[in-house]
């Protein structure tokens, strides 16, 4: 799949996400003479095992894993960003207490920590959101903290300490512009962790509870119908991967033109 492809099928999914609760859908519709229908006109992707249209809830759905991804991945970009960003230009005690706690995060599986947080914290969105968000940060305070301790000691930097300008204004305006470039491809890479892991939590019975759709949940109801319905399972399959694969070769493709463009930079300067 070329880019291109890969950027339309995420335009279609961010708009059928945000225009889902506007569309004329009935993904909770139970209608008993429908039961695990196949697809066919009256319903293009058929209907599950209580006879609700799977193409309606397929779409919302859709919006379910938008609002996670958007929500989990841009608490956890702010939050560890500020924290490892600050840790790293600090340094002292409060860059050494982050590496511990980032140390201790990543002894443990994220997915097991977010099914571990999630069981804790009961089921549903908002605490779903909560979980993840508690383990999406460490990645981004990761990378920040090891970008910074490599940009602190430039020049611009160091002038601004010289000219007195507060630590925080150093943070926001000198040292966050120069690390946004892989801070945007962790956040790309982890909108496709972020919908996978919603997924597998709302398969699990930890996410999204019903009658909410949510792929990962119709996926769990599917299953038991394998061999009479499968497209109670591939419909939302289908939909996860390809999702899934667009964001990742989208944050390839923004991976490789910001390596060239800081390649180009590089070798400006050397040659200056």
């Amino acid at each position: 799949m070329r880019w291109h492809w890969a950027a339309v099928i995420l335009v279609l999914w961010a708009l059928v996400a945000v225009c889902a609760p506007w569309l004329p859908l009935h993904p909770d519709a139970v209608s008993l003479t429908h039961i695990l229908q196949g697809p066919g006109s009256d319903m293009w992707l058929g209907a599950d095992d209580i006879g609700r249209p799977v193409l309606d809830r397929l779409l919302v759905g859709a919006g379910t894993s938008f609002r996670v991804a958007v929500w989990v991945v841009g608490l956890s970009a702010v939050c560890g960003t500020l924290l490892g960003a600050c840790a790293g230009y600090f340094g002292g005690f409060w860059d050494r207490l982050l590496v511990l706690v980032v140390d201790v995060f990543m002894a443990f599986p994220g997915i097991l920590l977010a099914i571990a947080l999630a069981g804790l914290l009961g089921p549903g969105i908002g605490n779903l959101v909560v979980a993840l968000s508690l383990v999406g940060w460490v990645g981004y305070a990761r990378l920040a903290r090891a970008q910074v301790l490599s940009v602190k000691r430039r020049d611009h930097v160091l002038a601004a300490q010289a000219l007195g300008t507060g630590s925080w204004r150093i943070v926001l305006r000198h040292l966050l512009p120069l690390i946004s470039a892989p801070l945007l491809v962790e956040a790309t890479f982890g909108v496709a962790a972020v919908i996978v892991a919603e997924s597998g939590l709302s398969f699990l019975g930890l996410g999204v509870q019903p009658p909410e759709a949510s792929w990962g949940s119709m996926i769990r109801d599917g299953v038991r119908y394998m061999l009479v319905a499968p497209h109670l399972v591939l419909a939302p399959g289908i939909a996860l991967f390809l999702v899934v694969l667009s964001v990742n070769l989208l944050g390839d493709r923004l991976r490789d033109r910001l390596d060239v463009r800081s390649q180009r930079m590089t070798l400006g300067g050397a040659g200056g």
